[in-house]
């Protein structure tokens, strides 16, 4: 097929391990479709809601589930992805073993305004002190003592206790105490006009 019959898919997604998990087949030529290219973009999970927000859409991109209802004139969502499971999603860590109560006192570093894991704080906390850090920022900037607690998602909720933080709470897991349902998931997939995208 000649180059100039070749479509480019842009995709863009963050630069996290559950999302790496997805595109590697794509990322690393090991899929190859007849007659398109796929191009990865990598940015944080706030960067791409807020692109999408702005109309500066990629063909395939990664939206947390909380910017999806202000998307979807525009998005139509695929059926993959997802950040959070059965009991299990964004927890709030600190060098501290602070309870419920306190941490709900403290200002915390978040991924971000449009993010499924700001949205599940603010149901857990609706007064709480925020500041937004970059995701992959979080931790290291709770260890130096920028924050006493912070708003953790992907792979930070993994490794979190290695690096001497304690689970203040997993919202997750607070979510389907208090309503027996599933945190609706974070990345889920959308798509503009003819467009795909992940969200």
């Amino acid at each position: 097929m000649s180059s100039s019959k070749i479509k480019e898919i842009k995709i863009a997604h963050s630069p996290d391990s559950d999302d790496a998990f997805m595109f590697y087949g794509l990322a690393t030529n090991k899929i190859r479709v007849p007659g398109l290219k796929f191009t990865h973009v990598l940015c944080d999970i706030e960067t791409l809601n807020r692109k999408a927000l702005d109309e500066a859409y990629y063909d395939v991109t990664a939206i947390s589930f909380h910017a999806y209802p202000y998307l979807q004139d525009r998005y139509a969502l695929m059926p993959s992805g997802g950040s959070v499971g059965e009991g299990y999603g964004p927890m709030i860590v600190s060098p501290k073993a602070y309870t419920i109560e306190e941490v709900k006192k403290l200002k915390i570093a978040v991924p971000g305004l449009l993010t499924t894991a700001f949205l599940a704080l603010k149901l857990f906390a609706p007064a709480v002190e925020f500041e937004v850090v970059p995701f992959d920022q979080i931790i290291p900037q709770v260890l130096e003592g920028k924050y006493e607690a912070g708003l953790i998602i992907h792979e930070g909720q993994l490794t979190y206790s290695k690096q001497g933080l304690n689970k203040i709470v997993d919202l997750g897991k607070w979510w389907k105490d208090l309503t027996g349902l599933v945190l609706p998931g974070a990345g889920l997939q959308g798509a503009q006009g003819q467009h795909s995208a992940r969200t």
